[in-house]
């Protein structure tokens, strides 16, 4: 990881350490930002931890945990709740077997991101698996999709 890292803080040496761009560039090398990665930054740049941290929860962009393979963003703005989006979030999390407040499957291979809108309210209830949008989601539908994607992930191995 500090190999990474490292390259990372050499390639953004002249912009005095820019955080966003420190931050950009380590979320795509790990698919997050990991707290030892803010760490290394702020031991190595003298930058406080909570100058990333503020940064990170800032933008929506920033993800400080680990992501599945696949993401399933379900809406949960006004017009897809009015069209029952909790409902679908509990069929989601039921078929996905996700109990509590845990939003990755134990093998990794889904996430489940609740978000206020996606701006497809014409088509409400939305969920978006991977980028593949589902407009009037129904459970049978977004059970239908999920196994698709989980089908077609084992196939892959």
């Amino acid at each position: 990881m500090e190999t990474t890292l490292d390259n990372i803080i050499k390639k953004h040496r002249e912009t005095g350490g820019n955080v966003i761009s420190l931050l950009q560039d380590t979320q795509e090398a790990f698919g997050y930002v990991p707290k030892e990665a803010v760490q290394y930054f702020s031991d190595t740049l003298g930058i406080a931890p909570s100058r990333f941290y503020g940064v990170a929860t800032f933008y929506a962009q920033f993800r400080l945990k680990p992501r599945g393979k696949h993401v399933v963003t379900a809406c949960c703005g006004t017009a897809c709740h009015v069209q029952g989006a909790e409902r679908l979030l509990n069929s989601v999390k039921l078929e996905l077997k996700l109990e509590g407040n845990a939003d990755m499957t134990a093998d990794g291979l889904f996430t489940l991101e609740k978000v206020n809108c996606v701006g497809a309210c014409g088509i409400a209830p939305v969920v978006i698996i991977d980028k593949k949008v589902v407009g009037k989601a129904t459970a049978d539908k977004l059970v239908k999709e999920i196994r698709a994607v989980k089908s077609a992930s084992h196939e892959k191995k």
